[in-house]
């Protein structure tokens, strides 16, 4: 089986930093340490507001880390234009609200208008690979292999946060993920994973990559950002055995 590539999203980093100001701690500096620590990526997501991860954020990140950055975004044209400046290798669209702690649950794509699909096709156009960030359900993941997206990032939020029914949801994760590759879409997992939870998404032959970030910045106050990547990359290659 391949490895699973891990992306390290440092948006909390920057809450932190933010909180009161200044400098520090600094989300570049974290980038390159959990690359060093050995994460394949780092995700950012630039919001509309702006509450964490700021512009001169993924500019310095895009030019002084070096390797390969997910930029998170919503669908707007906003985000498309600065997407298309920025120039990453990848990005995902993600559905966005002001008023929403975190990503809370996946696109509608398959209810989406055509400004959806015209994003990911600008985008795509730009030689940018571009995810869609979706519920583990046939109707999303056809509907993203409908408008031309290269993969799905399946939301994993039910499964990391209610244990009651992990099974189940780990399930409904396992058949979409199969789903995804059978439409020719690379397929990625993420959302609220911990060490408690990563294996079962690792063990899945059809995932490819998976982006954690609030816990592994949470964790890095008790045993350091290096410390907690590595561990997780250690966790993640032993249920990918």
């Amino acid at each position: 089986m391949t490895p699973l590539r891990l992306s390290v999203n440092v948006d909390h980093v920057a809450t932190l930093r933010n909180a009161r100001g200044g400098t520090h701690p600094c989300p570049v500096e974290a980038a390159r340490a959990a690359l060093a620590a050995g994460a394949d990526g780092i995700t950012i997501h630039l919001r509309e507001d702006r509450r964490h991860i700021r512009d001169a954020d993924a500019h310095r990140i895009r030019a002084e880390v070096p390797g390969p950055l997910n930029f998170e975004m919503g669908a707007s044209a906003e985000m498309v234009a600065f997407c298309l400046a920025l120039a990453p290798p990848a990005c995902c669209l993600v559905p966005e609200r002001r008023e929403e702690l975190t990503t809370e649950g996946g696109l509608d794509v398959a209810g989406a208008g055509p400004a959806l699909a015209e994003a990911v096709a600008r985008l795509r156009d730009a030689g940018i690979v571009v995810a869609l960030f979706v519920e583990p359900e046939a109707r999303q993941i056809e509907a993203a292999a409908r408008i031309g997206a290269a993969a799905v990032e399946l939301h994993t939020g039910r499964y990391a946060e209610h244990p009651a029914t992990r099974a189940e949801e780990l399930a409904r994760l396992q058949t979409a993920a199969r789903l995804a590759v059978s439409c020719g879409l690379a397929c990625h997992a993420g959302h609220g994973l911990n060490y408690d939870t990563v294996g079962g998404i690792a063990a899945m032959r059809d995932v490819s990559e998976t982006s954690i970030g609030h816990f592994l910045v949470a964790q890095a106050v008790f045993e350091g950002l290096p410390a907690a990547v590595a561990r997780m990359r250690e966790i993640i290659a032993e249920a990918r055995r």
